[in-house]
Formats: structure tokens, C-alpha cells, sequence
């Protein structure tokens, strides 16, 4: 692999202590690369690269914390507590990985990546927000210890009611989808109008079924009206579960309660700032318990239920869910890229006859196929970090992952960069600098060929 993290223009936050550690700690993420690369990843010289850099990383977050408190930054504790993350939980859980394998390609691989997805995705979001240039997405989360409180509460109670033995596997769940979901919004209020926040529970169908339904008795993969009704009263005994070990919503009564399509919930996903964004894998299938700060619900985003109309807006639900089915039956392709320009492009040029998926990076990239996997990737070559030959190398070194089209998406011509990647067995090659016509033309032949074959 030839692994490249290169510092950008974009990664300039305009303070120049803070810039010039950030450099710091890009060099030594690559001179660990290059030092796996060389084949000198004897365990001794990992560990002490290791040991360098988390002594550097710990280092670098005290000196931001200073200039923070220096300047009177407003988000200073919030910023602080997602540094104590990655140096208490992060950090520790990737070395006690690397120690149990005694230091393997894999679980350095596993290191590296996180230490580099994490690195970048700070200093462009909380790290840009220091000097303004970026609203703060995670401002109103819950405090750590009541966010680690709900967690522990949700995997006991999922245990309990369902004898699944759950994990979370983010705490900063992003709304992607997983699977076939189910959107369940709930509003709770405690006496002033103003006193109320909302639960959205996401359930991915199979789970669903794996639970509700087998406790039902139900033989059906389908999810159906008296299914639906039975989820709903079900979530709401789990969540006013939850309420209870928390003093301060523990008044909160449901006030409001809504089926939402996805895009409807992107939309309030997208224009909220959430308390809590938590995702979970049961083994049964994934649900995201989400708590979004109190506001106004806008544009009639779903239809409140009550006693008067549930039936009917459950049988309405489930008919506008067939008929998205029917129009998400569209193949799947997924677009990485590290361009927005490039991925909206490709939205824009797809979109109407393929449903479309956008990852920024390999890491991304990865998620999102894990959650929702694609009937193609259009992969772009060039990326920081992990690029687009270590990408697919990581998506052909897992079982479920090693049959998915590739079709590498590219602005190289040169030969070698494509005789590289033979071996991984690619779908083909599209250049960027191409008319956008005679890409969509490359596309819908793959696909024609595809189901010409089944």
C-alpha cells in the first residue's frame, strides 16, 4: 500500500501553535505508514511509534485546551470532553487491541486508520469551529457521564426485554441508513410548552422481526399493521423505561407521536442539534436511539397518531412504505470521493434512475457498505488517508464485501496506476475528465450487462 496522509490547505484553522501540531501529528501518522510500509513494523518499533504519538496527541489537546480557555471559547468543555474520549476510551480500547493480536498487520492497519479518520474529522469540524469557521454539530450533547449512563441503561434494558446482548458501536451516530428502517418519532413534553424533547427511534426491520414479531408468535419476514402497532407501544415502554433513571425528564408524559419516512427524518436529523445520537448492533439487526433538542416541528413532518386515527395512519404508513419500496428498488450505487463537487455531481447525474449513496473517504466508505451495502461503488484513486486501492483491498479482505462491483472513478491515465489494482479484480474504469453522458453510458451498460446474466 502506498498509504499517503498529506497535510491540505483545508486543514489550516488560522492559529498557527494549533496548525503546526496538527502537522506534527500528520507527519507521524505517515511515518508510521512508511515504517509498515518498509517492513520495519517489528512490534518494538510500533509500540514506541505508538507510545510517540499518543504522547504527542495527549500533549497537543492540553496546549488547544489552553488557547481555548486563552480566548474564553464558549464550546471549551464540550471540545474537552470529546478530547477525553479519544485519549481515555479510544486510544486505550485500539492499544489493548494491538496488544491481544501482538501488534498483527490487521489491528495496526486498525490503529492507524482510526488515529487518521479521528485526526481529520476533528480538525475539520470542532477544530474549525475554534476560530469560527464551523458551527460545532455536537454542541448539546448530553454530558458524558449521563450519555454513558444512557447507554448502559439501553443495552441492560435491551437484554432484559429481549435477551440480546447489544453494542454500541457509535456514539455519534450520523443518520446513515441501515437497511430497511423504521422511523419512529416521539415527543415528550413536562407541563410548559417549551419543556419537551424528542425521541426518534430507528429500527432496522429485520430486528423488528427478530424481536416484537417472535414474541408475537408472528411467521413473516413483513412487517404489517398489527406489527407496527406492537413496535409502537414497545418503544414507547422502552423509552419511558429509559426516562425513568434520569431525574431530569422524569415528569416528561408523550405528547406527540409520528411514523416518518426517511427523507423526513434526514430533514430533522440534518436541521437539529442533537443531545444524543447513539447506535447499537444487537446481532439482531441495529436501532439508533436519537434525542434531539426541543423545537418546532415544521413544514408538517409526519402526521401526529392518536387514539382517532392510528389505525388508519399506520395502514397509510405502511402503503407509502410499499410505495417507496417499489421506487427505492432502483440499484444502489455508492460514490467515494473526497470532492463534494464530484459526489453532488454524481448525484445529480445518477440520481433519477439509480438510488444514490455518497461516502467523502474509504473509512466512510466502509460504514456506509457495512450498513447498507451497494449494488456498485464508483471509487475514486486518489484520497488522503486511505486511498482508493486501500480501500478496495480492505472491501476484498472481507467475506461478505469481496464480491461487490468497484468501477474506480479517476482523473490517473497512467497505465501502472491501473496494472496496480488488476489483482483486485476492479469492474473498470471511468476517467473524471469524460463527458458526464458518456459516464452515465458507461454505468447503464454496466448495469444491462449485470442483468442480462441473471
Amino acid at each position: 500500500m502506498d498509504a499517503q496522509f498529506e497535510w491540505q490547505e483545508e486543514f489550516v484553522i488560522g492559529v498557527d501553535s494549533i496548525d503546526k501540531e496538527h502537522q506534527r501529528l500528520f507527519k507521524i501518522i505517515n511515518k508510521l505508514f512508511r515504517m509498515k510500509e518498509e517492513e520495519k513494523n517489528n512490534q518494538w518499533a510500533c509500540q514506541e511509534g505508538i507510545k510517540f504519538f499518543k504522547g504527542h496527541a495527549v500533549k497537543h489537546f492540553a496546549e488547544e485546551e489552553a488557547y481555548m480557555t486563552s480566548i474564553g471559547y464558549e464550546g471549551l468543555e464540550q471540545h474537552r470532553r470529546i478530547h477525553k474520549g479519544f485519549r481515555e476510551n479510544t486510544l486505550p480500547a485500539l492499544e489493548h487491541e494491538l496488544e491481544q493480536s501482538g501488534y498483527t498487520e490487521d489491528t495496526v492497519d486498525h490503529f492507524l486508520g482510526v488515529c487518521a479518520g479521528w485526526l481529520i474529522g476533528h480538525t475539520l469540524t470542532e477544530d474549525m469551529a475554534i476560530v469560527g469557521k464551523k458551527i460545532r454539530k455536537w454542541e448539546n450533547l448530553l454530558p458524558g457521564e449521563e450519555l454513558a449512563a444512557m447507554k448502559k441503561v439501553i443495552v441492560q434494558l435491551v437484554f432484559d426485554m429481549f435477551h440480546l446482548e447489544s453494542q454500541m458501536i457509535s456514539d455519534a451516530y450520523n443518520g446513515e441508513k441501515f437497511g430497511r428502517g423504521v422511523y419512529y418519532r416521539m415527543v415528550y413534553g413536562a407541563g410548559k410548552e417549551d419543556q419537551k424533547q424528542e425521541i426518534i427511534l430507528v429500527f432496522e426491520e429485520k430486528l423488528i422481526i427478530n424481536t416484537v414479531g417472535k414474541a408475537m408468535g408472528l411467521q413473516t419476514n413483513k412487517l404489517e399493521s398489527k406489527l407496527i402497532h406492537a413496535t409502537r407501544y414497545t418503544a414507547q415502554q422502552f423509552v419511558g423505561r429509559i426516562l425513568e433513571h434520569f431525574p431530569t425528564t422524569e415528569d416528561y408524559k408523550l405528547k406527540e407521536e409520528n411514523l416518518l419516512s426517511y427523507e423526513e427524518f434526514r430533514k430533522i436529523f440534518e436541521s437539529e442539534k442533537l443531545q444524543a445520537s447513539l447506535l447499537f448492533n444487537t446481532g439482531a439487526g441495529y436501532f439508533s436511539y436519537c434525542v434531539i433538542a426541543p423545537h418546532l416541528l415544521e413544514n408538517g413532518v409526519g402526521t401526529p397518531i392518536g387514539e382517532d386515527n392510528a389505525l388508519t395512519e399506520v395502514e397509510e404508513y405502511l402503503m407509502k412504505r410499499e410505495e417507496q419500496e417499489i421506487i427505492n428498488q432502483k440499484p444502489k450505487i455508492l460514490v467515494v470521493d473526497d470532492s463534494l463537487t464530484i459526489r453532488e455531481g454524481m448525484r445529480q447525474l445518477l440520481g433519477e434512475d439509480y438510488e444514490i449513496a455518497v461516502a467523502e473517504s474509504g473509512v466512510a466508505a466502509i460504514r456506509t457498505i457495512t450498513l447498507n451495502q451497494p449494488d456498485l461503488v464508483l471509487l475514486d484513486y486518489e484520497m488522503p488517508v486511505c486511498d482508493g486501492r486501500q480501500t478496495l483491498e480492505m472491501l476484498r479482505s472481507e467475506k461478505a464485501f469481496e464480491d461487490i462491483p468497484v468501477i474506480f472513478l479517476t482523473g490517473r491515465r497512467d497505465p501502472e496506476s491501473m496494472i496496480k489494482v488488476m489483482p483486485l479484480k476492479p469492474a473498470g474504469y471511468l476517467i473524471k475528465g469524460s463527458k458526464p453522458a458518456e459516464i452515465k453510458k458507461e454505468i447503464d451498460a454496466f448495469f444491462e450487462k449485470k442483468n442480462a446474466k441473471k
